[in-house]
């Protein structure tokens, strides 16, 4: 198996100091996606999750339409109706990351505790 990759944050050292990471994701060509969560760096309030994915969709779709060079707002909706079609009927399970491997699952990573 080959490791992942990561995204390449060096050339936002600055900007991000002080900062925690609190969620990472992998997607396989046409299969399942995987996500790594830890609610402790955001703290006991999971709206705080909510903005904070809210704000995912905004800047990315301002990425999205850099990338192929079309109307931020139609982006943006695309990821939102993309949202609400996975709301309305889940494609996945999602399961704790030490549970037996499941090719069609989310996987979410044991957080540290909550203060």
């Amino acid at each position: 198996m080959s490791k992942p990759v990561p995204i390449n944050l060096v050339p936002h050292a600055a900007m991000l100091e002080g900062s925690r990471e609190f969620l990472r994701m992998w997607a396989k060509p046409d299969g399942p996606m995987s996500c790594f969560i830890d609610p402790a760096k955001l703290g006991a309030d999971p709206f705080l999750f909510g903005m904070a994915l809210a704000d995912a969709v905004r800047h990315g779709a301002r990425a999205w339409a850099q990338a192929v060079n079309m109307p931020v707002g139609h982006i943006e909706e695309r990821i939102w109706e993309g949202l609400d079609a996975e709301r309305a009927k889940p494609t996945d399970t999602p399961r704790d990351a030490d549970a037996p491997a499941d090719e069609d699952v989310i996987t979410y990573a044991k957080p540290g505790g909550l203060n």
